[in-house]
């Protein structure tokens, strides 16, 4: 399967696994899943680390690094995850959580998330 790791997973996986729930764990680490992370997510690291949240401190550049190094594939904003916003129903305020449903919808990926706000919104996303 095709999964699409929100931010919270992401950094968890990266810098603190023990967060991370057993399924989200399994999904992560099963060889026949195919991961990507958004450009949306390094967007959001890197404007909430200079805002100084204690969430997010992490070298985005970094972690992009190792993403893709561990065989994580990159999913662009592009102007069709752009206008999908609006198709959205107004669940959900944070305009990153917004754009990756969107990408998630648009490119037929499974969202993975964390976050229960997030997985109330239709379409192929799973509460990990």
């Amino acid at each position: 399967m095709k999964f699409l790791l929100d931010t919270h997973l992401l950094l968890w996986a990266a810098g603190e696994p023990q967060r991370l729930s057993a399924k989200a764990r399994a999904l992560i680490n099963d060889s026949e899943n195919a991961l990507f992370f958004s450009a949306a997510s390094l967007w959001e690291i890197t404007i909430k680390n200079s805002l100084g949240r204690v969430d997010f401190v992490v070298d985005a550049r970094l972690l992009r690094r190792g993403l893709l190094d561990n065989q994580y594939a990159e999913l662009a904003i592009t102007s069709a995850h752009a206008v999908f916003v609006d198709k959205l129903p107004p669940l959900h305020k944070d305009p990153f959580d917004r754009i990756l449903v969107a990408q998630a919808s648009v490119e037929g990926i499974t969202l993975l998330t964390a976050d229960t706000r997030v997985s109330q919104y239709p379409g192929a996303i799973q509460i990990v």
